[in-house]
Order: structure tokens, then sequence, then C-alpha cells
């Protein structure tokens, strides 16, 4: 069947569904949740995927920048406004979730990710104004103060006509006590991750290899990011200046997706964005899961750039002194943990095998020269970052953030 042929006139062409009609929100209701938001002294909108899904990227820009309000996107949600918009609280995602009295998710749900809008993560009187197409979703996990089903982007306009209609004019001030909150929080997590950026210490942090990642890619590439600690810091490090330019382990955090991510974003931009890029960033364990892949990108000549963060392990690895000992105890099996890689491991080699370019990397200057290289070349390729095995994320300032670890 796969190699068959059959006469042109004899196919059958099924004409698609037309789409859904869109559906608005109650318009009382609507009334009600700008009410909220101008009574409201800490106001947070939670930009989510399914603003994403429904396009609502112009309404959205509309009514942040005419409100003043602050916004933090979900890992999806990224580049609907873009990362680095002076109204995005992420820097300060932390403290904006556990003080907001007053959340509006468009297509954000309280799920894990969002920890379940639970205290000690969110105010415990904080009042939600959810916004889903999904009927069935709302009230989950916390029973919304305003409820507003429907399509983000006509619900987004709603909102927008019903703050440009009062005789007041709604606008958050930027001099208000919640904003000055917001900005030291911004200011001093900048300032952490700066310093960590500035360590050039060899082996690199993740910050530092990050740095020259971020420095390197071009702004409108499509991003995958998939790994632990690299996906995480990646969610930082890495901005979106597009909407939909965004890929990774997402709601249900698998491990494994991201280099099928890449290629099918791949194969998408050859046909319609020839000179858009692909960017896929893997920690190396989770490069384990899917890697063989790469021999599909090389076979169909596929320019993906693939960048390893390689810490020899599973969250962490072993120094290479620190393995050379457990190799001479005699039992590798008994005596190494086993969240650890093989040290230095070349995974460059495995693309160099199948025919694309590879790049093993130590300093922020192998780095540079490594993915100018990768990004100029029209061939697959892999960019092997050697970074300390003990390398963390940067210290959270509320243990719950980080009890699982102690």
């Amino acid at each position: 069947m796969v190699g068959g042929t059959v006469k042109e006139n004899t196919v059958r062409y099924v004409q698609a569904c037309p789409p859904p009609p869109l559906m608005f929100a109650d318009p009382n209701k609507i009334k009600q949740a700008a009410e909220l938001i101008t009574k409201s002294e800490k106001p947070l909108l939670i930009i989510g995927k399914g603003a994403s899904y429904s396009q609502a990227e112009g309404p959205l820009t509309t009514l942040v920048e005419s409100t003043g309000l602050p916004f933090l996107p979900t890992p999806m949600g990224k580049g609907l406004l873009p990362d680095t918009h002076p109204l995005c609280v992420a820097a300060a995602r932390s403290r904006a979730l556990q003080e907001a009295d007053l959340i509006v998710l468009f297509g954000a749900r309280l799920n894990w990710m969002l920890h379940f809008g639970a205290s000690p993560r969110f105010n415990s009187n904080v009042k939600i104004v959810q916004v889903d197409i999904k009927l069935e979703e709302m009230g989950n996990n916390l029973i919304p103060a305003v409820a507003l089903p429907g399509d983000i982007k006509a619900v987004a306009t709603q909102m927008n006509e019903e703050f440009q209609k009062r005789p007041n004019r709604f606008k958050f001030s930027p001099h208000s006590s919640w904003w000055k909150t917001l900005s030291k929080k911004l200011v001093d997590n900048q300032q952490n991750v700066e310093e960590m950026c500035n360590d050039q210490t060899i082996p690199l942090n993740y910050y530092a290899a990050y740095a020259e990642v971020q420095k390197a890619i071009p702004q409108d590439c499509i991003i995958v990011n998939e790994g632990s600690n690299t996906m995480d810091i990646g969610r930082t490090m890495l901005p979106n200046i597009l909407p939909r330019h965004r890929l990774d382990a997402g709601t249900f955090g698998t491990m494994g997706v991201g280099i099928g991510f890449a290629l099918a974003a791949a194969i998408y931009c050859r046909d319609h964005e020839p000179r858009k890029r692909v960017v896929c960033v893997e920690g190396d364990s989770a490069f384990g899961f899917s890697g063989m892949e790469i021999e599909t990108m090389a076979r169909y000549r596929l320019p993906v750039t693939i960048v390893v963060f390689n810490n020899n392990g599973i969250t962490m690895g072993l120094q290479d002194d620190m393995w050379d000992m457990v190799e001479k105890s005699g039992d590798l099996l008994l005596n190494a943990p086993p969240t650890c890689l093989a040290p230095n491991t070349r995974y460059e080699k495995m693309m160099e095998a199948f025919g694309g370019k590879g790049y093993f990397c130590h300093s922020p200057t192998e780095i540079r020269n490594g993915l100018k290289a990768a990004l100029e070349s029209k061939e697959p390729a892999l960019v092997n970052i050697m970074i300390s095995p003990m390398a963390q994320r940067k210290t959270q300032e509320f243990n719950w953030l980080t009890k699982s670890n102690l």
C-alpha cells in the first residue's frame, strides 16, 4: 500500500470541516472581570498555551499595553508578547504568583505547572478570573471569582472593548507598591543571573553556557528545549520574541520528545519558511531518549542545530577524577550512582558518523565558534557543550521550590 499507485481521477477528496464559530463570554461577566481588575491592588495576567492556540497575541498585546498590567507567560505561552517586554515579570515569577491578589488566566490552567493554585505558592486569598475554551476546565482546583468560557482571542477583545468604553480609562499605576515589589525582584534576579553568566570558570555553569547560546541563535528561530535543569533554565535564558516559536516538554513533562519536535519543525520550515532555523537545546539525559533520530535528520539533510548540555549525568554526574576513582574501585555497577553517565561522551561524533557536523566545546569561545559554524551550515549539526557535573539552577528564595532536593 505504501509503494502503490492509483489513477488520479479515482482519488476522492473530502472537504475539511468549517472552523467552529467563535465563542464569546457573557457581557455581564466581562463587566464583573473588569471591575475586579480595576479594584485589584496586585493584579497579574497569566498567558498560557491556550492563548497561543487561539492566536490571541493581537488583543492581548492591546490589553496589556492599554492597562499597564504585569503579565507572566507559561512556557508554551511565551512569545505572544515578547519575553523582553517591559511588562513581562517572568524573572520575578515566584514573587508574582505568591503575592498577586487577582490572577487572570488566559488559556493557562491551574495544573502542576502552576502548582494547582495552592498556598504557599499562591496567595491563599487570591481571586481567579478564568478564560478558557473548555467549560469542563472551569473551577479545576480553584473556583474562579469570574468564569469566562469562550475563545480566548474573542474574550480578550471583549475585555478591551469594556475598558475602552468606560468614562475613566483604566491604567494600572507604574508607581504602585505592586510594581515596586515586582521591579525590585526583577532587578535582584537579573543581577544574580548576570553574575552566574559572567562566571566563566571551566567547566562552565548552565548560565554561562546559556549566555553564549542566547547570543548566537537568531531571534526568530524555533526553539526546542528539553531536559531537567536544561529546560527549566532555558525557559528564562532563551527568550521568545514571536508566538508559537517554542516547543518543550509542556504540561505532561515528557522527556524524549525534543528531537522529534525538532524534526517536525524542520520539515515545516523547509516547506513553508526555508530561511527560519530550528535550534534544539537538550540535556544529555533527555537527548539519550531519542538521540538516534539524528540519523533521520542527516538522511533528509534537515539543517537542525542541536545543542547538548552535557553534565555527565541525569540532573548531575561525576567529575572526571571522581569517575576514575570509581573505575579503580573495580565495581562500576555497585559504586557509580545510577544517575551518572560516562563522562565526556562525544555525542557530536554520532552526528558526524551520519554525515552531519559536530562540535565539542568547553569554553565560551569554543561555544561561540561552534554555534556560528553550525548555524551557517546547511547540514544538521550537533554542538556538544561540556558543563560542570555539579552545575545547578540558581538558589531559590522559597524552600518549597527546592525541598525535593534536600
